[in-house]
């Protein structure tokens, strides 16, 4: 066995690569972890949908699981998708060994199709969940699990603390919506409460994304972060590598890579840096030709991807925190509250105390 931290993902197959086992073992893979796997479906998809799914044998998958038992110690277990509510149990009976367990239920796919009968998702909450180190379920899928609206922000909370009471240790409740143009996430347990907001809908909406993730956290506990610091990290990741990537299949491959490597350093730095030569600088390339990467890729300059960045942020923390505008500032890197309202007012054409004062935006 490798002596890299060994993950195993039990879950299904994507035929096209970009979500299930195919995923989670990239994902594992590029954080630097050990991928261990155990298939439990079989699926027909393409861009449109999933076509078909072929639930294996509980014979199957429960030997896959005790097969990497009997030869390896994994330090952090991932669970998807699973539909078989015997299959369900016995899982529960083979993992339980295992002192991290994150679950990602997936009771609706990306395609917005429930995918979990009633029967199965009965043995998800009584076998699965009271086991669960970290369950990451969706809002909408929480209104199906506990049966009434999640909504708003108060219901995201009342949600989360259901889901505690069902034997969850912590709950990353994702895809909240109820505020226009962005998605909201909640992290409750370890004694912490804390929203997350994103104004980019689409990236995390992306086939694939909630199960690169919750492998991505997985790997991320393996590695010895807490709970709340693989959230954040795997966050970081995620943000770079999926919601904000650009495909190279059609641009240079080379200008694409730099690209995605561009975004990943802005989402670790961009608290202490906002120079578009701090960053040419880790790329080991010039200002100019990173100027001409970004410029080729998405028509943009590397000084308006940074500064895009940092509005996000900020108008994330206006919308979401109980931050003063001092203590906002600070935490994005401006050497002083008049130059972070003066880079606010320049690109919202108003003062970050205006802007939460008209009610956030919204």
């Amino acid at each position: 066995m490798s002596d890299l931290t060994q993950v195993l993902s039990i879950t299904g197959s994507d035929n096209m690569g970009l979500s299930g086992i195919q995923a989670d073992t990239r994902t594992i893979s590029d954080l630097g972890g050990y991928p261990l796997t155990a298939v439990t479906a079989v699926t027909i998809q393409d861009s449109k949908g999933i076509k078909e799914i072929l639930d294996l044998p509980q014979d199957m998958v429960i030997g896959q699981i005790k097969a990497i038992f009997h030869e390896s110690h994994p330090r952090v277990v991932k669970v998807g998708m699973v539909r078989d509510p015997q299959t369900i149990e016995a899982i529960r009976e083979e993992i339980i060994r295992c002192r991290h367990i994150i679950l990602a239920p997936g009771i609706i796919n990306s395609y917005n199709a429930r995918i979990l009968s009633d029967q199965a998702l009965t043995a998800w909450k009584k076998k699965l969940i009271p086991e669960a180190s970290l369950l990451l379920i969706k809002c909408q899928e929480a209104q199906i699990l506990l049966g009434h609206p999640v909504t708003t922000n108060d219901e995201m909370l009342q949600a989360a603390k259901e889901l505690i009471d069902l034997g969850a240790q912590n709950v990353l409740l994702r895809g909240g919506n109820h505020i226009r143009g962005q998605l909201t996430a909640l992290y409750h347990g370890e004694g912490k409460t804390q929203f997350f907001t994103s104004q980019n809908t689409e990236g995390w909406k992306k086939h694939g994304v909630g199960g690169a993730l919750s492998a991505a956290i997985a790997t991320r506990i393996a590695m010895g972060d807490s709970i709340s610091e693989a959230i954040t990290n795997a966050h970081t990741y995620i943000h770079s590598q999926v919601v904000y990537a650009i495909s190279s299949s059609t641009r240079s491959q080379r200008m694409a890579d730099i690209y995605n490597q561009f975004m990943t350093h802005i989402a670790s730095n961009y608290r202490q840096a906002h120079d578009v030569n701090f960053y040419a600088d880790l790329l080991a390339i010039t200002p100019r030709y990173l100027s001409q990467v970004t410029s080729h890729v998405i028509g943009k300059s590397p000084k308006t991807i940074i500064a895009e960045y940092i509005m996000k942020e900020s108008i994330a923390m206006l919308t979401t925190s109980r931050l003063t505008i001092g203590e906002i500032s600070d935490k994005l890197g401006f050497s002083s509250q008049a130059m972070f309202s003066k880079f606010f007012n320049s690109h919202q054409k108003c003062s970050p105390a205006e802007f939460r004062t008209k009610g956030n935006g919204n």
